[in-house]
């Protein structure tokens, strides 16, 4: 198997914020096709009412992973996160215990590859 680590997130988008969450997560779209490499899948899908958004991103390790966590935090966290409220956060693959430790307690679901190919 791969070492690629990929996860999905669920969010609810904060009343009266969805426009700015629009702005924000175009702005992290085009930051992240310049400035992480490591990044193989990066999709945001929003439902018809604009009040509940999941994102999928898949990365080709953990460093690559830690890159994105670390640009996030440094340029969009705080912007991103007064639009939403997380609900769910599940990660697959094999993260390291570096990537592990950049995510709240208790947060994160963490499944690691049990059968399958590629």
């Amino acid at each position: 198997m791969n070492q690629n680590v990929y996860w999905r997130l669920e969010l609810n988008i904060k009343p009266g914020k969805l426009e700015a969450f629009r702005a924000i997560t175009k702005e992290m779209v085009a930051f992240g096709r310049l400035h992480e490499p490591g990044t193989l899948h990066y999709e945001l899908s929003i439902n018809t009412d604009g009040t509940e958004c999941h994102i999928y991103e898949r990365y080709v390790d953990s460093d690559a992973a830690l890159v994105h966590m670390s640009n996030f935090k440094t340029h969009f966290s705080e912007r991103f996160m007064d639009c939403v409220q997380p609900t769910k956060f599940v990660v697959y693959g094999h993260p390291s215990d570096k990537l592990k430790a950049v995510w709240p307690p208790g947060v994160v679901q963490i499944f690691e590859p049990f059968v399958g190919f590629e």
